[in-house]
């Protein structure tokens, strides 16, 4: 009897020591009321996401991406679309404006120092002139109807009401698209015809020294172009590949990309986009409202004789001795 009670015993621990075990797993798979929860074994969103960068399926459709069923750099791209390139884009291009605005309450417009000579002079032919405004036109084109994919929803969207901001919305997206073929053209042309006059020389260190023009003062050496507008050109360039590739890639979206490509294409595209408009804010206050006389280099081809000498003194210089070097000849003949 004291065995089999000792057996009893030992069965008696080995069952309360099973429920006391097993009773808490039973009980978190009960839900609050005490019914079966039957999601309580089921693994974790957060939990699989961390395992893989995203949740897939399999599909018998050629279209790969289909299978693609949560991706969590979605929703990071989303916010990025959606909060940070509105206000970061807002920033950047409000900024520029202002900055813009209080170095001419500052600065003011720079005259021509000696006034204008009457005298013009052949800056841009006209085939110069052509390739920059197809490029200058295609790009205020592609940057008002691209801020309105950024900004639109959140300023033309409550004004002009949601079905006539998709009809805006339609036509911006085909101009958009059409109109980058004559940037693309452009930006091609401008670099061929201007790559030679932009590379570095000694000069723009001592363009540098001298203030850059904008120390009234002080005379900035500089040859066709000066080292601002040589960065505008290099800056331009990359800025301008940049959306023409990430461009292309968002015209023909999955030829050789997949989901997570095309999202850094439209980052890409984004970001670069508000800079290179910046940059072209900076560029044509320059021209227009900055110096006396810049304009009229584009605008008609010609610019003032004293202009030339203040801006581009070493260009002009050259100019003029080739033109010396070329009536020499002809009077020498003459007597």
């Amino acid at each position: 009897m004291n065995f089999l009670a000792r057996i009893r015993l030992v069965a008696i621990a080995v069952m309360l020591f099973a429920i006391a075990v097993i009773a808490p797993a039973v009980a978190q798979k009960l839900g609050p009321d005490g019914a079966p929860d039957p999601t309580a074994s089921v693994t974790s969103e957060r939990s699989l996401l961390k395992q893989m960068p995203r949740a897939e399926g399999r599909i018998d459709i050629p279209d790969t991406k289909a299978g693609v069923l949560i991706q969590p750099a979605g929703r990071s791209w989303d916010y990025f679309h959606e909060v940070l390139l509105h206000w970061s884009g807002a920033i950047v291009l409000l900024g520029t404006i202002v900055l813009l605005g209080v170095a001419y309450l500052i600065i003011g417009k720079i005259r021509i120092a000696a006034g204008r000579s009457g005298r013009k002079v052949l800056r841009f032919k006209a085939f110069e002139r052509f390739s920059h405004w197809l490029t200058a036109a295609s790009f205020v084109v592609l940057g008002l109807t691209g801020l309105n994919v950024t900004f639109g929803k959140r300023l033309l969207l409550p004004v002009i009401g949601p079905d006539a901001f998709s009809s805006v919305s339609q036509w911006a997206k085909y101009i958009h698209n059409f109109t980058s073929a004559a940037f693309v053209v452009g930006l091609v042309l401008i670099t061929v015809i201007f790559f030679k006059d932009n590379l570095l020389e000694k000069v723009d260190i001592d363009w540098v020294k001298q203030g850059g023009g904008f120390i009234k003062s002080k005379h900035a050496p500089a040859g066709r172009f000066n080292l601002g507008e040589k960065l505008v050109y290099w800056l331009s360039l990359a800025a301008g590949v940049a959306v023409s590739v990430s461009g292309v890639l968002l015209l023909f979206p999955f030829y050789g990309t997949d989901i997570a490509d095309m999202q850094l294409a439209q980052i890409v595209h984004a970001v670069v986009a508000i800079l290179f408009i910046a940059l072209i804010l900076a560029h044509i206050y320059i021209g227009t409202l900055g110096i006396e006389g810049a304009f009229e280099a584009m605008g008609t081809g010609e610019v003032d004789l004293n202009w030339a000498k203040e801006h581009h003194d070493l260009w002009i210089a050259r100019q003029l001795a080739s033109k010396e070097g070329q009536r020499e000849p002809s009077t020498t003949a003459a007597e």
